[in-house]
């Protein structure tokens, strides 16, 4: 059955295409088209970007007391003058992985981070959703997008919540926007 399937999804793509050919302003000219099905393209890309999560470093830990975690890091970063990064998303999450790798790989980069927050990763995953913690600081049902950043002073104030979205560049992170918003706490 999987092969009649697949064959006549095929077919059916090789007639459409036929017929775009066809109706096309140039059909007089020699043209080369090479049909790959839909889900053919997107089993490619899930399969590769499951290929790179297998390779990157898993951060999060679903078993940690985030509430726990974060009050010693304010503790910490009360002493040392800094404030508190907690990037939140989970080991599922492709763009959340990237970005961490990308901080750590990058040396200008990890050394703004080391000089001005204590970092850390909080999970958001269905072994640990932590909505004691989330709730603290955003609402987490509006939250649609992983990884995003809450800033804390050094007193454990909620500074800013930053999108990491406006970070991205391709498939992955743009340095000098990465490097604004971990410099200035925010970009907007």
């Amino acid at each position: 059955m999987k092969k009649l399937i697949i064959f006549a999804s095929l077919g059916l793509s090789a007639f459409a295409f036929s017929q775009e050919v066809k109706n096309s302003p140039d059909k007089g000219k020699q043209k080369t088209a090479l049909i790959v099905p839909t889900e053919q393209k997107d089993l490619d890309a899930k399969k590769k970007a499951a290929e790179e999560k297998a390779k990157l470093p898993k951060p999060y830990d679903p078993k940690a007391d985030a509430e726990a975690d974060i009050k010693k890091l304010v503790a910490q970063a009360k002493k040392e003058g800094k404030n508190v990064m907690i990037q939140a998303g989970g080991n599922w999450c492709i763009w959340c992985l990237r970005f961490n790798n990308f901080v750590q790989n990058t040396p200008e980069l990890k050394e703004i981070v080391d000089k001005k927050y204590v970092y850390y990763h909080l999970n958001y995953s269905p072994e640990n959703k932590n909505e004691k913690v989330f709730s603290q600081y955003i609402n987490i049902k509006e939250q649609q997008f992983y990884p995003f950043f809450i800033i804390l002073d050094k007193d454990g104030k909620k500074v800013h919540v930053q999108q990491s979205e406006v970070l991205e560049e391709g498939k992955g992170y743009s340095k000098e926007k990465v490097k604004e918003f971990l410099e200035k706490g925010k970009v907007i």
